[in-house]
């Protein structure tokens, strides 16, 4: 026997998985998610369209239709075959991700991980209903666990790690892992590495200010910029009063840059300069250096004008050349 619903599409629904919410959502384009959502619409009424039929139907360029579609299956949401799309189960995808077979530990090692894993639970705890509103999707007690053994974070640097990133750029997975590499970089590991870590950023915030207002420059640095900065204060130690000497030198150049900047601050910290008064006395001496070895080159130039002998030609020769003329 076959059975078929009568249902008009008036009163059916299309079920959206929570998952794809919290897990996918926030990581794709919003035209990307408008495709997936008219995806399960048409794979539930088991419907055939075209990419430009699709792209019509949701009012999209067909490049952007593939593109979204391209983003879509790098996500795992969807695999492309040879006569159409075949959509993921993502709560299956979540399930799987989550299993782990099971291995025999020693007593010691069982008393020591539960200890350590209370410890941990308690931090997502805190996670969850401090960031998540208590609906924190099971993939992320995953991932907070495997941070946890991959940035050797203590349970506090976990929590601040969350509220850093939320008080900035939100709580996407990449930014996150992007900001637990730059402070396992900076070899943060418990509270104490923390608070330095925090004493020093602080620094560089200002230092950071005062060369753009310095500057003139009436924007944000970029990136790469930053990355300068962040290495002149953090990694060299240098005040903002040193920084500044190096700012003086760009004004006599047409378009000074922050690679000329970094040529100059990392040459007084390969000298192993610490102070303002050691780097002025270094520039006063090769300034000096350098305004003599100017002189003495000017001292050696030869002049151009009477430093030839004239040529002296025979008769016979020009009357030579006279009759061959």
């Amino acid at each position: 026997m076959f059975f078929e619903s009568c249902k008009s599409i008036l009163y059916s629904d299309t079920l959206v998985p929570d998952i794809f919410i919290t897990e996918y959502m926030p990581l794709l384009s919003s035209d990307s998610v408008k495709v997936y959502l008219y995806s399960l619409f048409l794979s539930k009424h088991n419907k055939k369209a075209s990419t430009e039929e699709f792209a019509k139907s949701m009012g999209l360029e067909i490049s952007t239709v593939k593109e979204c579609l391209a983003q879509l299956e790098s996500m795992g949401v969807l695999t492309w075959k040879e006569d159409g799309l075949v959509l993921h189960d993502l709560k299956e995808k979540e399930i799987n991700k989550m299993y782990r077979l099971k291995t025999t530990s020693t007593p010691e090692e069982v008393a020591s991980n539960c200890e350590k894993n209370k410890k941990r639970n308690e931090i997502i705890y805190t996670i969850n209903n401090t960031f998540f509103q208590g609906v924190m999707s099971p993939s992320w007690y995953t991932d907070i666990d495997a941070w946890f053994d991959r940035y050797k974070f203590d349970e506090d640097v976990m929590l601040a790690l969350f509220q850093y990133c939320f008080d900035h750029k939100g709580l996407i997975k990449p930014y996150i892992e992007k900001v637990a590499e730059s402070w396992k970089n900076r070899n943060i590991r418990n509270a104490f590495d923390l608070d330095n870590y925090s004493i020093q950023y602080k620094k560089f915030k200002d230092v950071r200010s005062a060369i753009v207002k310095k500057l003139k420059l009436g924007r944000n640095l970029t990136e790469y910029e930053e990355a300068y900065v962040e290495k002149w204060v953090m990694d060299y130690n240098y005040d903002f009063d040193i920084i500044e000497l190096a700012l003086k030198k760009t004004t006599s150049k047409t378009n000074p840059n922050f690679d000329y900047l970094d040529s100059i601050i990392t040459d007084w910290h390969n000298n192993n300069f610490k102070t303002k008064e050691e780097i002025m006395s270094y520039e006063a001496a090769r300034k000096k250096k350098n305004s003599r070895t100017s002189s003495v080159s000017a001292s050696v130039i030869v002049p151009q004008k009477g430093n030839f002998e004239q040529r002296k030609y025979e008769d016979e020769y020009l009357n030579s050349l006279y009759e061959n003329a």
